[in-house]
């Protein structure tokens, strides 16, 4: 089907090319990668705009020996292609298949992992200074964008890079996005360096008059060096103030050029950025007219760009916080919102769109957001802090040290948590319940349904202190009516019970309790009772006189929770048990002690037995066992 891709099954192969043929190469690149991802669904902007990076780099550089460490790792799609992994590009982010992020168990091309943003300029120092220790002749190179050089990672890794005379590249891939616009001085600055008009309009003038001759290729490289060296003069102070030798900006989808520059900059010895502008969503015509949509577009005709949409029967969890969010703000003139860079994808662009004078979009700063989050709490606001579960790990310390240790009033509501389905290990939100629950004053609470996630932001609204944390799932929610409902605030560490059985009590937490009431109706058609289930909705305070009477009065005890087991729910109900000296036969059910692989979010929680039919199968296994069965 293609010319010349199909050829390619390793940088090797590639390197067989002429020049002039990377051009049509990126097309057919491009190509494959929009058909690939309209059938199963990935992230397409990002790549689609790198496809000119990642072929000049294979071009000129020899991996695997040469070592590439991406940023955002769903920037790196060409990479897996060109890799030996084109076949199996067909196979991404599903169940057993590759992955959507760099991984080096996967492929030895792959020199480090990742799915979160800002973490390649430190991992490529330390692949330079780890070269150089041992005397390898590495070349290293950082390819960094969509956003993420405005995370702090990423600047603490460029000090210390800037001052170790490292012989590293880093590769600043300049696209004006992340997932949605960007924001703050950082952008600004980079746009600035990439707009100078004046020069633009004068290489736009010569460039158009020189037409397709050699004339126009000695013109180009008279660009490159001459705006390099202007810009090094002004815009580029900052890198090199920071010990790095600047060179660009260049057209990051011009392949001649990125192929000559490369070339130029291979052998050259220290720090080096090479800043390169391009276009997120490159090639595609919708994708480049609505890059934040097209940043995880999911399933489409790739012929004519029409997204293909399933719409759900109940609203997305996100949908549901973003509405309530809307309503607390236009109450309570206290209320603003706070999100790293993910408006959009936590339902904040609601606050945006209506009430922007209320909103903050602090770019990929979670340590950040947490922290302002406690100063404007401080100040007598009341902040909603939005971040993705597995991403506010990075703000461990802030939560500790800036909310709770001063009680500041922050609501902090973790989207994402528990399994998140194809984006696999990096993105799972399973750690948060288990993590945050030893912080002392903590609230830690999880709705089962549309009306619970209402009124916990309610109740953390109406807390004097903080943090009031809150964690929901990915997806669609459950479809409990819950605009027209009166706000109820609710008592930490209380619980709700939500049926009273016999034999055996499911105590469950967030949507797990709505699976523990179906596993309900399951064991009564089965077994002919119905257990007892009881609504958690707080891990921290825990509802220890649910436990201790749950204990007293059945003899077995089943702990549901899409959280690791380790630390979790079921951590907390046999610490209960055992301060009280009670001794029920207690059964955990929730993530295990492993990272779990992509799939399906439903054919995760099967495989953690968190659905109906695994909580259902383990009281069924419980009293097969008793009556020896």
């Amino acid at each position: 089907m293609y010319k010349l891709l199909d050829k390619i099954d390793s940088p090797a192969d590639l390197k067989k090319l002429d020049v002039s043929q990377l051009r049509e190469l990126c097309s057919e690149v491009r190509d494959y990668m929009i058909r690939c991802c309209a059938v199963n669904p990935g992230h397409l902007g990002a790549s689609l705009g790198a496809v000119e990076i990642i072929t000049a780099l294979h071009y000129v550089y020899n991996l695997p020996q040469d070592k590439i460490v991406f940023d955002v790792g769903h920037q790196a799609y060409a990479h897996k292609i060109l890799t030996g992994r084109r076949e199996a590009f067909k196979t991404n982010r599903t169940k057993d298949g590759i992955s959507g992020f760099p991984k080096p168990s996967e492929s030895k091309y792959d020199a480090f992992g990742a799915g979160h943003s800002s973490t390649s300029i430190s991992a490529a120092l330390g692949l330079a200074e780890s070269a150089r220790i041992q005397g390898k002749e590495e070349k290293v190179v950082a390819v960094i964008g969509d956003g993420a050089m405005t995370g702090g990672l990423a600047f603490e890794g460029l000090n210390n890079a800037g001052s170790s005379k490292a012989n590293i590249l880093i590769i600043l891939n300049d696209n004006d996005q992340s997932i949605d616009k960007p924001t703050g001085a950082i952008h600004n600055y980079l746009l600035k360096i990439t707009t100078s008009g004046r020069y633009n309009r004068f290489k736009k003038k010569v460039w158009d008059k020189l037409g397709d001759s050699w004339l126009r290729r000695r013109f180009q490289k008279w660009t490159v060096d001459t705006k390099s060296n202007l810009v090094r003069k002004s815009g580029g102070a900052l890198f090199e103030a920071l010990g790095f030798r600047y060179f660009g900006p260049i057209d990051g989808n011009d392949i001649e050029t990125l192929t000559y520059t490369l070339q130029r900059l291979k052998n050259l010895h220290g720090p080096r950025i090479l800043h390169v502008h391009t276009i997120k969503g490159k090639g595609y015509a919708p994708a480049e007219a609505n890059p934040a949509v097209w940043h995880a577009p999911g399933r489409f005709d790739p012929e004519t760009g029409e997204r293909i949409i399933k719409h759900a029967d109940t609203p997305r969890w996100q949908d549901v916080f973003g509405d309530v969010l809307v309503d607390l703000a236009k109450r309570d003139n206290r209320v603003v919102g706070v999100t790293p860079a993910m408006a959009s994808g936590c339902g904040m662009n609601l606050l945006e769109a209506q009430m922007p004078e209320k909103f903050y979009d602090v770019g990929i700063e979670e340590e950040h957001a947490v922290t302002f989050s406690a100063g404007l709490a401080a100040g007598g606001l009341r902040p909603f802090c939005n971040i993705y579960s597995s991403f506010s790990q990075r703000a461990y310390d802030q939560i500790i040290h800036d909310v709770a240790l001063q009680h500041l009033p922050v609501v902090l509501c973790f989207d994402r948590g528990g399994v998140v389905g194809e984006d696999g290990p990096t993105h799972h939100g399973v750690f948060d319940m288990a993590a945050y629950r030893c912080i002392p004053g903590a609230v830690v609470c999880s709705p089962r349904n549309e009306l619970e996630l209402k009124n916990m932001m309610y109740s953390g609204l109406c807390s004097e202190s903080g943090p009031y944390i809150i964690r929901y799932p990915r997806g669609g929610a459950e479809g409990v009516p819950y605009k027209d409902a009166p706000y109820t605030e609710l008592v930490p560490g209380k619980s709700e019970l939500l049926q009273k059985g016999e034999k055996v009590a499911i105590l469950a937490i967030g949507h797990c309790a709505t699976r523990a009431m179906e596993a309900s109706a399951i064991i009564k058609e089965k077994l002919g009772f119905s257990p007892t289930v009881i609504d958690m909705r707080f891990i921290k305070p825990i509802d220890e006189e649910a436990i201790i009477e749950a204990a007293k009065t059945h003899g077995d005890i089943v702990t549901v929770e899409d959280g690791c087991l380790t630390g979790g729910l079921g951590g907390a109900v046999a610490e209960v048990l055992e301060k009280n000296n009670l001794h029920p036969a207690l059964h955990c059910l929730g993530i295990p002690d492993e990272f779990i692989s992509q799939d399906t979010q439903k054919a995760q929680r099967a495989a953690c037995r968190i659905d109906k039919d695994g909580i259902a199968g383990t009281i069924e296994n419980i009293f097969s066992k008793s009556f020896g069965e």
